[in-house]
């Protein structure tokens, strides 16, 4: 028999798994060359292996399967990286942030698709499938740019929690609005008493049963049980819930929460992320299947007009909705721009709509071309998102709007005296940076100002007395109240690359005298920091580098003033030693690295030729090469060695030699 069909028959699916990931490698090699997302690359890989593409996969159910457990690991990996304290924290932008997202979309969208001649119960459904974003995406680009426990990380997050939550009713109304006659307020009644008692399970195990049983599973060493143990949980809450009608993926969350209460979180994450990552891939190409490309080629100018439109009410929906809950316009457009695309539930809910007949195979085929070009985009509208909320806020709108309803609500939450204000310093940012360069500043009686993005830390820091107020420093009205005309030093002490661009061209708008100092993450980013009007760039990419080299050089006993001078060139010619390591007149730049080494030495044997002798009569110099100058015994260090100084067992020996010598002195006197 033809082994193919041998294999084929014994495991069905394994043809497409070996046709799926090796056209993705292909496929994502190409991608990253090109500096795309790779998620793009996945949603390609489907389109080409699909139905629609060169049909060389077949079972996309089970396709469709693998997808939903990487949907599930990833939620639950995103609870694990939260807690039910830091959830209830962001209760206001699940509950009313998330409620009026969905509410006002489908409210906007049933009024557009009605003018469009469809009924109204078709044009309500449409509601419900624009109201959902993808959390699958939106979640794994947040967290691979470690933006998911910032301010507007955490809203977005609320707000994807929140179109988990509700995915329910809306399958629940589904066939209502198709005509059937289900009692949908018992059901609905019904679900609201399964999810408090989901809750009610969450909080009582993430307390009480997983911790405990996590320490014992930890207790016993055993890698493969613990695994197993994390893999149980997050499945067993998952069926749990999707028993009592909920979302698989909520109960993932939810499982995820319940783990992260414990000591072991991180080390379950690390487990974890390797299976995510194999079972997402599944979930972006499986989407990716469903392009139907030749219908995108017959309908591009209606499709492109329509997904231009989406786009347009989600982000101003998302906008206002977030503006709701109390955010700045700046957080509200950064959300905005983050969930704008129709999500992978909404094409779990069409598939309802085609089986209830509210939508036919054409206007199918019109959302799926929607929701996967807008899921396409996602990538890189969610990377510039940042850069994109500051231009719309520096958009020109009359001066009374603005006064009235945008930047009067970002004016200080703490108190500054302004009127005291004259070549001082502005902080921006009080994180680690922030908080050390305002003690000097203290310490040195310079006046300053401090700028914070977070209204905690605002409000903490106000009380403390700190000079600080809420606000964001790319807003023109927060500069010119800290007096940006008359500083003298501006310092930009935050992360994000995007907004201390927009800071920079902000002060540079309002003044050219103040000395901006940037901190920056990589060193690749100083040259558009200086173009833009910064004076200087210092990137913690290379201030690490200088820290790690003068230790190692330290080690290597390298003179501390030859330490100095190397320090010196590379910060004089702007980081680029690094990349020439020559000096200005073309020398190379050299360290003279001596061929001597220190070394702390346990002294483990009780015997042995070097061990209970006087150093007089060992001759250890001519013997072994080296010289003794320190010996740590009971506690206590030794400096000072005369020739009748012994070597004992449980000694620490400190020696300096050549690398071959200690290595020789250590065999003897080590096991």
């Amino acid at each position: 028999m033809n082994p193919l069909i041998l294999a084929a028959a014994e495991i069905p699916l394994l043809s497409d798994i070996v046709v799926i990931f090796g056209l993705a490698i292909l496929v994502i090699l190409l991608f990253m060359r090109l500096k795309l997302p790779t998620i793009i690359g996945y949603l390609l890989t489907g389109a080409i292996a699909g139905p629609y593409g060169l049909s060389l996969v077949d079972a996309s159910t089970a396709v469709e399967v693998l997808s939903e457990i990487g949907v599930i690991l990833l939620l639950f990996v995103i609870g694990m990286e939260f807690s039910l304290k830091s959830l209830m924290a962001i209760k206001k932008a699940v509950f009313i942030g998330g409620s009026l997202q969905v509410a006002l979309t489908i409210a906007v969208t049933a009024i557009i698709t009605y003018f469009f001649g469809y009924d109204w119960n078709i044009a309500v459904f449409f509601g419900f499938l624009f109201a959902l974003s993808s959390t699958a995406i939106v979640l794994k680009l947040l967290q691979e740019s470690g933006q998911i426990n910032t301010i507007s990380g955490r809203t977005t997050l609320a707000i994807l929690i929140f179109q988990d939550i509700i995915i329910v009713p809306l399958v629940l109304f589904t066939p209502m609005l198709a005509g059937e006659s289900d009692n949908i307020l018992l059901s609905l009644f019904y679900m609201a008493l399964k999810g408090g008692l989901v809750i009610i399970l969450t909080i009582l195990s993430a307390k009480y049963l997983i911790p405990q049983l996590l320490y014992r599973v930890a207790k016993s060493k055993n890698e493969e049980l613990f695994l197993l143990s994390i893999i149980v949980t997050c499945f067993a809450v998952a069926y749990v819930t999707s028993l009592l009608g909920l979302s698989l993926g909520l109960g993932a969350f939810l499982a995820g929460l319940i783990i992260s209460e414990s000591e072991y979180s991180h080390h379950a994450t690390g487990k974890i992320l390797p299976f995510r990552e194999i079972f997402l891939s599944f979930f972006f190409v499986s989407v990716g299947m469903l392009f139907d490309i030749s219908f995108l080629v017959d309908h591009i100018l209606i499709i492109l007009a329509l997904v231009l439109l989406t786009f347009v009410v989600k982000f101003l929906v998302v906008s206002l909705s977030v503006k709701a809950i109390g955010s700045n316009f700046k957080e509200s457009f950064i959300v905005a721009f983050s969930i704008f695309q129709v999500g992978e539930f909404s094409l779990l809910l069409a598939k309802e709509g085609l089986k209830y007949e509210l939508l036919d195979n054409t206007t199918y085929q019109y959302f799926l071309a929607i929701s996967i070009i807008t899921m396409i985009i996602t990538p890189f509208v969610l990377k510039s998102r940042e850069n994109l909320a500051c231009r719309v806020l520096n958009i020109p709108v009359p001066k009374n709007f603005k006064a009235r309803f945008g930047d009067k609500l970002d004016l200080p939450a703490g108190e500054i005296e302004t009127d005291q204000l004259s070549d001082h310093l502005i902080i921006i940012g009080f994180g680690l940076n922030g908080r050390n360069l305002a003690k000097a500043a203290k310490r040195a009686n310079i006046p300053y100002a401090i700028i914070e993005m977070n209204p905690e830390t605002v409000k903490v820091e106000a009380a403390k007395g700190e000079p600080i107020m809420y606000g964001d420093a790319a807003n023109a009205v927060v500069l010119e109240h800290v007096k940006i005309h008359k500083a003298r030093v501006v310092v930009i002490a935050i992360s994000n690359h995007e907004s201390t661009k927009g800071i920079i061209i902000n002060i540079r708008d309002a003044t050219q005298n103040a000395f901006i100092i940037v901190r920056t993450r990589y060193v690749n980013e100083i040259e558009a920091m200086l173009k833009l009007g910064a004076d200087e760039v210092i990137p913690e990419e290379f201030e690490t580098s200088i820290e790690i080299f003068t230790r190692v050089l330290n080690k290597y006993l390298v003179p501390k003033g030859e330490i100095e001078d190397f320090t010196h060139d590379v910060r004089f010619h702007n980081y680029e030693v690094f990349r020439t390591l020559t000096s200005d007149n073309g020398n190379t730049i050299t360290l003279d690295v001596p061929e001597i080494n220190f070394a702390g030495i346990k002294v483990e044997k009780d015997h042995g030729s070097l061990i209970g002798k006087a150093i007089k009569d060992i001759n250890l110099r001519e013997q072994v090469g080296i010289n003794m100058v320190a010996i740590k015994r009971e506690g206590k260090t030794k400096t000072e060695i005369t020739g009748n100084t012994k070597i004992k067992l449980g000694d620490i020996v400190y020696v300096v030699g050549r690398p071959e010598a200690l290595e020789k002195f250590e065999k003897e006197v080590s096991i």
